[in-house]
Formats: C-alpha cells, sequence, structure tokens
C-alpha cells in the first residue's frame, strides 16, 4: 500500500517490517536504533522517512545486506510482494552466499560426539564449568 503523499515517505521501521528485514516493528526499530541500519550511508532514527531511490545498508546477525529501495510499502505482505519493495546488490548477494557456504564447511569439519556423555564424564563437565 503506497502512503498517502509520495513526499512523506513511510518510516523505516515499518518499511524494515514490511519488506520483512525484521519480524517485528520493535525488532526493526531497535536494529536502527542500535545502529543496524544505514540510510544513504548515515545512521538514522527509526521514525526517519524512507523514499523510492534510497539506499540501506541492514546487518542482521552476520548476514549484510546493501538495498535500494524501489518502492514503498507500509504493510507486510507475502514474500513476493516485499521482495518486490527493494533491489539488492549483487555484491552483496555474493558475500552473504560466500559467508553461508564458509559456515555450511565450518559446520561440516566440526565432527559430533560419537556417544552421548556417561555419568562419571557429566561430572567432569560440571567440574569443569564450576557448576559443582
Amino acid at each position: 500500500m503506497m502512503p498517502s503523499s509520495p513526499s512523506e515517505g513511510v518510516r523505516i521501521d515499518k518499511w524494515l517490517w514490511a519488506a520483512r528485514f525484521f519480524k517485528t516493528r520493535s525488532l526493526a526499530a531497535a536494529a536502527v536504533n542500535g545502529g543496524k541500519v544505514h540510510l544513504n550511508g548515515v545512521r538514522v532514527k527509526p521514525s526517519r522517512n524512507l523514499r523510492a531511490g534510497d539506499r540501506l545498508e541492514i546487518v542482521r546477525d552476520e548476514a549484510r545486506f546493501d538495498v535500494e529501495v524501489l518502492q514503498l510499502g507500509e504493510r507486510r505482505g507475502p514474500a513476493a510482494q516485499a521482495q518486490a519493495l527493494y533491489r539488492e546488490s549483487e555484491t552483496s548477494r555474493e558475500v552473504r552466499a560466500h559467508q553461508a557456504e564458509t559456515r555450511r564447511l565450518e559446520r561440516a569439519g566440526a565432527a559430533a560426539p560419537a556417544h552421548r556423555p556417561d555419568k562419571r564424564s557429566r561430572r567432569r563437565i560440571r567440574a569443569l564449568r564450576g557448576l559443582d
């Protein structure tokens, strides 16, 4: 849904929620307040209005998104509709894919224990952690 006037724009926290970068609007606002979202290279507040053509740098967990705002949206809709609100840069997409592959390889290299610890081993683990 488009805002009433194109010059007004949409609050950045509302747009991040509608574009499905964050599950709730309060999480989006917390990320903006925490400096995890930059608008055109500048740290902003959640109430800042967003306009089509703006560039956003979004850091969520280990993932970093560099997106250009294509459309303004105030309502959260299906994922396909949310993806039409922005265009992610090719370098951002490549970096995220590389990081995902690196994490996958790291997990594959870590061997799972062959069995659960027995009673004696659990006592040693608790002693090492200082829980006894």
